[in-house]
């Protein structure tokens, strides 16, 4: 496979490209006609979860999860599908619900959780390689704790999990009797058969994203395939072990010879403070052994793997503590030196040498032969694949596959000693599907190149569709600085008519629009009823350099916003078809605390949608459970600038609350009250203000949601809400006509 130093300048041009490389041939009169997409197509749409693929790269093993609208659920089911081709069909033995399949290291068991005879438990079935075909699965384990992230030993003797246990229970182990386990279903059954539901804290992160914690910790589990023994690997750990994570997963891997496990834990006295969680290993061998820590960043450690020739262990790292948003950085550390060093240029921590490559590394795979790793990274509105040499540190992007890939997976599967990746792959227009790609042809960087689809969830359903292509644009900011922008054009678009914008913000503020698809925030169906979509990857956005991504820092209300208006500005100028007199801003979470802020210092918008957005920073200080973040971004704590002008003290010049008097823009209120990460407090007082004020408004509020808006109906809910709001201030009598 040719593989070559990655170019990672970028000629930057001014006209308006496409950002999808080709348009789709005319539609013959004979052709069906294609049509706008309905809330009700995006629930039938079938989603990808999980995959697995086999040791001998000929099966992959998924989860889809189908939407009933109408009974308001969510369903996941197993399915297996050779990777040559062929139909998918139902992986035997499982039931709707169950999750996480894995196969062995030898390809003849499959593991997957159940929650079929009450907690989730770690389930087993005989894998027949060449036929796809299974026995009967039987249950593993049984506890009463909620099994999740169950991962197999590469000798197939063992496997290790997560649950939460009570830490000042008996450790379970071979020779606790049961006494451990028992002592864990005693207090949960005395919790749940209480009147008093009253809660008592003794410490910070007593709750987060949409839950209260509680007394109980996830701890690593052993456990014995051939008899089922189990050993608690964390006995008695006050902390999590891995760490919370939003992107799910189990921090942690074995070692190829299945007698060391590498794992994430952050071990800090106050972890709602902290984001330096650190990498340990613990001898499996000696059931005495304790973790020993083998990290050296004083930042957070994440994602721990083992090279295949066991000399390595790989992990995302990151240099700064208390900062969520730092680079991800590629490190290797050396077993037998015991030495860390950065996998892009070869120097040892902490003396690095300046990075070649500024954007982060958000998920890796090693090679078989441990030479190279491929991996994922965000880059200019796509997630990339690219591919490291250890060695030589040659670098290299995958550049010409268009759209998000995730989820990738190693296979040995060789085709005239050609390289393959298995991976999920979406665009704009696209959810994810899973893809075999050919690394040799994906090299060759002058021609467009297709990785041969799988999985055929949606294509009926999507062949009706208008999804028109999302176009990218660059702009001049005021500093100079080159920004990118998207924009998709409504279906059956008249370049003659006029059309209303929705303008979209995105949240983080570390995070970033690109060429993906969502279900929470989908451009395609904001465009779908007569919309332009215009975004913005602002100062703080990913994908441009690490330095980029710092431009937020202390700077809230600064050049994200002269970005975002400059950006709309731009757009304005060069789409004609904009109607400038008819647009509407909408933001989630950091952009609900942008369309805030746009709301009390520009009156140019018809109307406001903020979701879950900040109000008032001193408020949101004690109300949020992760104050890392906040002491982060607004540059240390509240009572830090007490008694300091309001121009010298962050939480009151970045606070929308203070530019009330401003408001004037009809504004919609969305907020759950289950959402802990800003609490729904903030919700209430931009409400409260904006009645006071006699300004246009309406808030709807869910009291059973969290962050994000998850439950089918609430979602239907959400996106009537959200475009009858935006059509009541945007939308003309004669919309679409000619000029």
């Amino acid at each position: 496979m040719r593989r070559s130093m990655l170019a990672l300048s970028l000629v930057l041009a001014f006209s308006v490209v496409p950002f999808c490389p080709a348009q789709p041939a005319p539609v013959q009169s004979s052709a069906p006609v294609k049509r706008p997409m309905t809330f009700e197509d995006m629930m039938k749409m079938k989603r990808l979860g999980e995959t697995a693929v086999s040791p001998d790269g000929k099966w992959l093993a998924y989860s889809v999860t189908t939407v009933d609208l109408g009974k308001n659920t969510k369903t996941a089911e197993l399915w297996l599908q050779a990777i040559s081709g062929g139909e998918p069909f139902k992986l035997a033995g499982t039931q709707p619900g169950d999750s996480g399949p894995q196969f062995s290291a030898d390809g003849h068991s499959v593991l997957f959780l159940s929650g079929r005879t009450g907690a989730q438990q770690v389930w087993l079935t005989d894998f027949d390689p060449a036929t796809g075909a299974t026995v009967p699965p039987g249950k593993l384990t049984n506890l009463d704790l909620g099994i999740d992230n169950a991962l197999w030993s590469p000798d197939g003797r063992s496997i290790v999990f997560t649950a939460p246990v009570y830490p000042d229970c008996p450790a379970i182990n071979p020779t606790d009797n049961g006494v451990g386990d028992k002592c864990n279903a005693d207090r949960d059954a005395a919790l749940a058969g209480s009147k008093v539901k009253a809660q008592v804290f003794t410490h910070l992160l007593y709750r987060h994203w949409n839950k209260y914690t509680g007394d109980k910790r996830s701890h690593l589990f052993l456990v014995s395939v051939e008899t089922g023994a189990l050993r608690d690997l964390t006995p008695n750990d006050p902390h999590d072990a891995p760490p919370f994570s939003l992107e799910g997963g189990g921090g942690f891997a074995f070692a190829p010879d299945s007698k060391e496990l590498a794992f994430t834990e952050n071990i800090d006295p106050e972890p709602a403070t902290s984001v330096s969680a650190k990498i340990f290993t613990l001898d499996l061998t000696n059931p005495a052994a304790k973790p020993v820590k083998v990290s050296s960043s004083a930042g957070g450690n994440f994602n721990p793997a083992y090279s295949p020739d066991g000399k390595y262990i790989a992990w995302r790292s990151q240099a700064r503590p208390g900062y969520e948003s730092d680079k991800f950085r590629l490190v290797l550390y050396d077993r037998a030196a015991k030495t860390t060093r950065d996998a892009f240029t070869g120097a040892q921590l902490p003396n690095l040498k300046p990075f070649q490559f500024d954007n982060w590394v958000d998920e890796f795979i090693w090679a078989e032969d441990s030479r190279y790793i491929q991996f994922v990274s965000g880059n200019h509105g796509e997630a990339a694949l690219y591919s490291i040499g250890l060695d030589d540190h040659d670098l290299h992007r995958f550049e010409n596959i268009r759209g998000e890939w995730s989820g990738i997976h190693p296979t040995p599967i060789r085709d005239h000693g050609n390289e393959w990746i298995v991976g999920s792959l979406m665009e704009v227009g696209q959810p994810a599907e899973v893809v075999v790609a050919d690394l040799d042809k994906a090299s060759d960087d002058q021609k467009q190149y297709s990785p041969r689809q799988i999985t055929h969830l949606n294509d009926a359903l999507l062949s009706q569709l208008d999804l028109p292509a999302m176009e990218s644009f660059w702009f001049t900011a005021a500093d100079k600085t080159m920004l990118q922008g998207f924009l998709i054009k409504p279906p059956a678009f008249d370049p003659a008519k006029k059309y209303p914008v929705k303008f979209l913000i995105h949240g983080g503020p570390q995070g970033a629009w690109g060429d993906m698809w969502s279900y929470r925030w989908n451009a395609e169906l904001f465009a779908a009823n007569g919309y332009v979509v215009v975004m913005i990857n602002f100062r703080g956005s990913t994908g441009y350099g690490q330095a980029f991504v710092d431009g937020v820092n202390g700077d809230w209300g600064g050049k994200p916003f002269t970005d975002l208006m400059s950006g709309l500005d731009y757009a304005e100028q060069h789409y004609p078809f904009i109607d400038k007199t008819s647009e509407c801003a909408l933001g989630a979470s950091y952009g609900g605390y942008m369309a805030n802020w746009v709301l009390g210092h520009t009156d140019r918008f018809k109307c406001i949608v903020s979701h879950d957005g900040m109000f008032d920073a001193e408020s949101a200080f004690g109300t949020t459970e992760e104050d890392w973040f906040n002491i982060w971004e607004f540059e240390g704590k509240p009572w830090d600038y007490y008694g300091k002008p309001d121009q010298e003290n962050p939480f009151r010049k970045w606070s929308p609350s203070l530019y009330a008097k401003n408001f004037k823009t009809p504004t919609l209120v969305i907020h759950g009250q289950l959402d802990y990460r800003l609490d729904v407090s903030e919700g209430f007082q931009l409400f409260d203000t904006l009645q006071l004020l006699k300004v246009p408004s309406k808030m709807l509020y869910f009291p059973d949601e969290g962050h994000w808006v998850l439950k089918p109906q609430n979602s239907q809910l959400w996106y009537k809400t959200v475009n009858d709001w935006v059509d009541q201030w945007t939308k003309k009598p004669g919309l679409g006509t000619a000029e």
